[in-house]
C-alpha cells in the first residue's frame, strides 16, 4: 500500500516552482490595476458602441481625461436569421457583436495593441415583435459586458508583460 502523504508534497513542492502568478496582485494598488487605469475609451458610434464604451470605462477603472493610453474600439454588430417556417418566417435569430480594438500610445500616436474580440448570442423569434426587440436588445447588452470582459482581459495580459503609462 502506497502512502499518500509523501506524494502529496512532492507534488505540492512541484506547483510552488510554476511559473502562475495572479494578474490582479496587489489589488487596486497593484501593476496592473494601475496600468489599466491609465487607459481611456475613444468615444464609439450608436447604441452598442455606447454599451461597449460603458462596460469598458466601469471595467477599466473610470474615465481618466490624462490617460497614456487611449482604447479605440470598431464594432460590428449583426443580427442573422435562420430557422426558417415554412411560411418563410424565421424562428430563431444570432446576434453577433465583434469588436477590433486598437491600444494607442497618445504621446506617440503608435499602435501598440491591435487585437479583436467577440462573441453571439441566439435569441428565440416569438409572435410578439416587441418581446423580440427586447429580447435583441438584451442580448446586445449581455454581448457588450461579455466582449468588454475579453478586452479587459487582454489589455491585462499586455499589462503584465509591460505596465502601461509606468
Amino acid at each position: 500500500m502506497i502512502c499518500a502523504r509523501p506524494l502529496f508534497f512532492v507534488l505540492l513542492l512541484a506547483l510552488s516552482g510554476c511559473a502562475l502568478r495572479p494578474v490582479y496582485a496587489g489589488g487596486a494598488s497593484g501593476p496592473v490595476a494601475r496600468s489599466l487605469s491609465a487607459i481611456s475609451v475613444a468615444p464609439i458610434p450608436y447604441r452598442a458602441g455606447w454599451l461597449m464604451r460603458t462596460a469598458l470605462v466601469d471595467r477599466l477603472g473610470g474615465e481618466n481625461k490624462r490617460a497614456a493610453y487611449r482604447l479605440e474600439v470598431d464594432l460590428d454588430d449583426a443580427i442573422t436569421g435562420f430557422g426558417i417556417r415554412g411560411d418563410r418566417s424565421v424562428t430563431r435569430e444570432r446576434r453577433t457583436l465583434r469588436a477590433r480594438y486598437r491600444l494607442v500610445d497618445q504621446s506617440t500616436g503608435l499602435v501598440v495593441l491591435d487585437a479583436t474580440a467577440g462573441s453571439d448570442a441566439g435569441i428565440d423569434v416569438v409572435s410578439s415583435p416587441y418581446a423580440t426587440v427586447a429580447a435583441e436588445q438584451t442580448a446586445l447588452e449581455r454581448l457588450s459586458k461579455v466582449v468588454a470582459d475579453q478586452i479587459v482581459a487582454r489589455l491585462a495580459l499586455y499589462a503584465t508583460s509591460r505596465p502601461i503609462g509606468q
